[in-house]
């Protein structure tokens, strides 16, 4: 499996498809929500530079499930695949540079483009993989383990996302995030 998106795509460059030509660019601020939860996904968006989150809304309060950050590809899968309302949204936490794919555009590729196939089953894998983990984490670690492992794992987000999101994203207040960064 290729390091990032941008690599994997160097494939491509032989192919009879003009991939540069199936992409939107798009500069967005901080804080701009990229799709609604409710809404149907129809963009994928592999981000250039920028960090986004995917989050869900629980009774009024914003839950982080995941953070994205440069040459990594995010949607709302499930909606993009079955063109149902989305649970989640998708938010910049940073002004991000993005390359969107529509969706008429993914199938495309995937009809002309055996290789493409191949290579989105490699990021929804990935992906699955990045998930499970996540839940496993949440029912199995205890705030101060699931802190410890978000530090070893995603050092580059530490300094980058707000700690109220970090919180979010484990599970625990941000009062209990400050107490954990305190002790440990």
């Amino acid at each position: 499996m290729h390091n990032n998106f941008s690599e994997s795509l160097l494939w491509l460059k032989d192919s009879q498809i003009d991939f540069s030509k199936m992409l939107t660019r798009k500069s967005v601020k901080s804080k701009t929500t990229l799709l609604y939860e409710g809404d149907v996904s129809n963009n994928i968006y592999f981000i250039k530079k920028g960090v986004l989150r995917l989050l869900h809304n629980k009774d009024g309060e914003d839950v982080t499930f995941q953070f994205f950050v440069e040459n990594q590809p995010v949607a709302s899968f499930e909606s993009f695949a079955q063109e149902t309302p989305s649970n989640f949204s998708i938010e910049s936490l940073e002004d991000s540079e993005l390359l969107i794919l529509n969706r008429k555009n993914f199938k495309i590729l995937q009809k002309e483009e055996p290789q493409f196939s191949t290579l989105a089953y490699q990021i929804l894998a990935k992906r699955f993989i990045e998930y499970t983990r996540y839940f496993l984490s949440r029912i199995e670690d205890d705030p101060a383990t699931r802190y410890k492992k978000f530090k070893t794992d995603r050092p580059d987000l530490n300094q980058r996302i707000p700690d109220y999101y970090i919180a979010s994203y484990l599970g625990i207040s941000p009062v209990s995030l400050s107490r954990i960064r305190h002790r440990i």
